[in-house]
């Protein structure tokens, strides 16, 4: 019997936010490298035969977890590419925990130490990737975004696949906008 695919486990933004990082994304990420839209990755790779569990743990998490407040407070370089750089408690929290509920099952990516980013452009030349972060942070401000759950994704080798989303219990208001950073 061949091995259950691997599980991506993903923050899901509210509708606002996720529409700037997707068409910041759309713009910048080579378009015939850009399978998947914007996202901030909590886990690389969880372990697809255990699925039942997972959701379960992600279900128990989401369900008594209001929404909460992300600040993307600049850019970030990747090498060959650009992210934004986002920092919340309540994110660090909630991977902490889930880091110490699923220790055994990680693999050494999803072990270091979590830095939070939405990649807008990667596989690119690095001249091209410092070119436009320098850019781009000539007109940054910093700004916030929503979380508004947890989205959890099939990885088989292509485009991911949605498996589950996992809604946060209530909605808060944001103090300012993506729109704010251009």
């Amino acid at each position: 019997m061949e091995p259950a695919a691997p599980l991506i486990l993903t923050l899901q933004f509210d509708e606002r936010s996720f529409t700037f990082f997707d068409a910041q994304r759309r713009r910048y990420f080579p378009p015939e490298r850009n399978f998947i839209p914007a996202h901030l990755t909590l886990f690389h790779a969880l372990p697809g035969e255990h699925l039942g569990i997972i959701e379960q743990d992600l279900q128990r998490r989401a369900s008594g977890r209001p929404p909460f407040t992300l600040d993307v407070t600049g850019l970030r370089p990747l090498g060959r590419g650009v992210a934004y750089a986002l920092q919340s408690t309540e994110l660090a929290q909630l991977h902490r925990e889930l880091a110490l509920h699923w220790n055994d099952w990680l693999k050494p990516q999803d072990r270091q130490n979590h830095q939070p980013h939405v990649t807008l452009q990667n596989k690119v030349h690095p001249s091209a990737a410092r070119a436009l972060l320098d850019e781009l942070r000539d007109g940054f401000r910093p700004f916030q975004a929503q979380a508004i759950g947890l989205e959890l994704w099939w990885y088989r080798g292509g485009p991911w696949e949605r498996a589950r989303n996992f809604r946060f219990s209530r909605d808060i208001t944001l103090t300012s906008s993506p729109a704010s950073c251009r």
